[in-house]
């Protein structure tokens, strides 16, 4: 199944004469050695042994801290690591994760989110009673820098079970498993399918999760499982109104709509509500960055949300913005001038 593609890496099997484990627990980590310690003491604390878990640190040449240090403490010997010689991006960083691993299951788990105990016994699972499914994901718990719970993720089905066929329309409008750490992916699913889509750069994931939909069953387990931490220089939260994710998310919709859907009336409706959201994302930047006076990066924000979609929610969207910042723009004039007292 897995052919040259022109923004898919390959990834190879794993060579006949190597001796496999179930897992491949694969942590790539920049900058984040903080987060690590946490991360690892949670995957440690499940180790079944090295015959049945590989953990390997892959560290995309951090210039802020020290994960060696890190893994050597904790890991003992135990936990692998590998550090790029260069910067080579999150995305080619993940890649060289999966060239890295060996194990049956890959569980790509970033530095700074964690699993909870029973995870990799309980995510085991559904991949030895179903020979089938291709990937498994967990719903999840989100938390602060401070390890306190802040929310939970949704319930994809009120069970654990294997998503209906009819999940495809959800995962492609909205990405619902929240970060590669929540889920587990058999290793030759990857080979089959090949790695991330570099058209969509840092929502390559979301694509990923469509791409093994449509071609495998998915499990989803009910219970939180995983955590995933949002805190400032979390990839997510840097990203998260820049320019750059704005079109990189756009970018994934239209990936994900032309490759894994016909024109019918149904998935017209899927694209509309998948590009609304996509505008939406961009009004959100655009509001973000009047607020802060940058006009004119606002205002081709507004732009760009428009050019996405010109469903009535968004012109309305995109129209009180534009009203209410020129009112708190005349509102201020007025006070500095003296024309008008308020504590605005």
């Amino acid at each position: 199944m897995n052919r040259l593609h022109p923004y898919r890496p390959s990834i190879l099997p794993v060579e006949q004469d190597v001796k496999r484990p179930l897992w491949s627990v694969m942590i790539p980590t920049y900058n984040c050695a903080e987060y690590l310690r946490y991360t690892l003491k949670s995957v440690l604390a499940q180790d079944p042994g090295a015959d049945k878990m590989q953990i390997v640190v892959v560290d995309n040449n951090s210039t802020e801290d020290n994960p060696a240090t890190v893994v050597e403490e904790l890991g003992a010997g135990r936990v692998e690591f590998y550090q790029q010689s260069s910067n080579v991006g999150l995305m080619n960083n993940f890649q060289t994760c999966f060239e890295l691993s060996r194990g049956k299951l890959i569980h790509l788990l970033c530095s700074d989110d964690s699993v909870r105990e029973g995870f990799y016994e309980k995510m085991a699972q559904p991949f030895e009673k179903h020979p089938e499914v291709g990937a498994a994901f967990c719903r999840s718990i989100l938390i602060d820098k401070h390890n306190q719970w802040k929310g939970l993720s949704d319930f994809e089905m009120p069970h654990s079970g294997i998503l209906p066929k009819s999940w495809l329309h959800r995962i492609a409008e909205l990405c619902c498993i929240s970060v590669p750490s929540v889920a587990v992916v058999r290793r030759e699913v990857y080979e089959n399918l090949g790695g991330f889509d570099r058209r969509c750069g840092i929502s390559a994931d979301w694509e990923m999760w469509v791409r093994i939909f449509a071609h495998y069953p998915m499990w989803f387990e009910a219970e939180p499982l995983a955590m995933w931490r949002v805190h400032l220089q979390s990839a997510n939260n840097v990203n998260a109104k820049s320019d750059v994710f704005i079109q990189e998310n756009y970018n994934t919709v239209e990936t994900i709509l032309k490759s894994y859907f016909s024109e019918t009336e149904a998935n017209k409706k899927l694209a509309q509500t998948a590009k609304q959201n996509c505008a939406f994302l961009a009004l959100e930047s655009a509001d973000s960055l009047i607020k802060k006076g940058d006009i004119p990066r606002g205002v081709l924000q507004i732009k760009t949300a428009l050019s996405y979609s010109k469903s009535p929610k968004v012109v309305r969207s995109a129209s009180r913005i534009i009203l209410w910042n020129r009112t708190i723009s005349i509102l201020r004039k007025m006070v500095k001038s003296g024309g008008y007292r308020t504590t605005l």
